[in-house]
């Protein structure tokens, strides 16, 4: 049985108030298209597939749209459960109605396990699909104890295997659907943590048992413990901590005696993630030779004057600016906190007598920004005149006093 595991789709997402509803639409195309080429037998998406709990209306348009294509069209079976972003209950709404179209989605965590249980040239293959729970759903439903996430999927793991061995189908093979963190996995920045201090980590030896085990949360591509308990990874990035990321979606192949042949199929993203740093002069200069200019940038300038719009300049020749980033004022703002809270210290009259005043190098450095922000503006310098003006203010706002 030929499997495509994908997961995290996140469909809905704004990025830096910038939708991605077209580029996951384009995404989702190529992943229709390996789909057809592949042949596969079934899909399984293992939670987020909505970004919010509530998404708009265009995003369930889409996933109405992607999923019709796959089962009805394709005539592929689904199967997906919620994850931590989505609404377990809303995602879930009509599924028992669903199924004979071929569409199996698992919202909320229910009490006891009715897998799905399709068939290939070697016998029956069962699902089962474990949503994102915390301890105290898994709690609330089976009247347990679970104190951690790692404690609930060890629950819900050891009774799929109970399940099996009460139904004599101990040696039918087996795959598991779960949205959680594993121990040990590559977190990124557009994960919503589970839990704090490390109380929503999950071990992976929970999974062992089972043939394959498809898991989501996790946006980079990953194995832990055993190479068939994975994360696909999302399809596409959805942070500037992803930009390293290469995006896939995984095809299994599953075999007779429950072992798996894995491969990663590339996806191609209609605009990558990616930072760039540098002097704006030399960035703009560099667009012209930038076959990606109209990727989703992080830029880095690293000019120490102070400069005009530089998200307007920057934008003419790279489009999708989406953060704009000046760690050299950043420095020099902190270290003319420093010399503002020293100053004070003078002014009252400690460590007078190593330091009588203002170090002319900070007086010149804070002087030298309004400089430039003023030729900027006017295309002008600064006349001495306006230069002592200026001085006299800085010395007012770091003494305290009028000068």
């Amino acid at each position: 049985m030929r499997i495509l595991h994908t997961s995290d789709w996140h469909i809905g997402r704004q990025f830096h108030n910038i939708s991605l509803l077209d580029d996951q639409q384009k995404v989702l195309d190529q992943i229709i298209d390996i789909i057809q080429s592949h042949r596969v037998d079934v899909v399984l998406i293992a939670g987020d597939i909505y970004d919010r709990a509530i998404p708009p209306a265009k995003a369930v348009s889409l996933l109405d749209d992607v999923l019709h294509r796959i089962c009805c069209e394709l005539d592929v079976p689904v199967i997906m459960i919620a994850g931590n972003h989505d609404s377990g209950d809303r995602l879930g709404f009509g599924a028992r109605q669903l199924m004979e179209s071929g569409l199996h989605i698992v919202g909320p965590l229910k009490e006891g396990w009715e897998p799905v249980v399709l068939t290939d040239q070697w016998g029956d293959v069962a699902f089962y699909g474990i949503p994102y729970v915390d301890p105290v759903i898994v709690n609330g439903v089976y009247g347990t104890t679970c104190k951690s996430h790692d404690e609930a999927l060890q629950y819900l793991a050891q009774s799929i295997v109970t399940h099996n061995q009460a139904n004599n189908t101990t040696k039918r093979r087996s795959v598991v659907l779960s949205h959680c963190f594993i121990d040990g996995g590559d977190a990124c920045d557009s994960e919503r943590p589970l839990a704090i201090g490390g109380a929503d980590k999950v071990s992976p030896k929970h999974f062992e048992p089972f043939s394959y085990t498809a898991l989501g949360h996790l946006h980079g591509r990953q194995f832990k413990g055993k190479p068939h308990i994975r994360y696909s990874g999302s399809p596409m990035q959805y942070s500037f901590s992803e930009e390293r990321h290469k995006k896939v979606v995984t095809l299994v192949e599953l075999l007779e005696d429950g072992t798996t042949e894995i491969e990663d199929v590339p996806l191609t993203l209609p605009h990558n993630m990616r930072t760039i740093e540098g002097l704006l002069d030399d960035l703009i200069l560099a667009a012209a030779d930038d076959e990606h200019c109209d990727d989703y940038l992080l830029v880095r300038l690293l000019d120490t004057h102070a400069i005009l719009d530089p998200m307007g300049k920057l934008r003419k020749v790279y489009p999708n600016v989406l953060h704009l980033e000046r760690p050299a004022l950043t420095a020099v703002g902190r270290q003319y906190s420093v010399d503002r809270e020293l100053l004070k210290l003078q002014g009252e009259g400690q460590n007078s007598s190593q330091n009588s005043g203002q170090s002319p190098g900070q007086r010149r450095g804070a002087l030298s920004m309004f400089e430039d922000f003023y030729q900027q503006v006017c295309g002008e310098t600064l006349s001495s005149e306006q230069g002592k003006v200026i001085e006299d203010m800085l010395d007012e706002c770091i003494h305290g006093k009028e000068s």
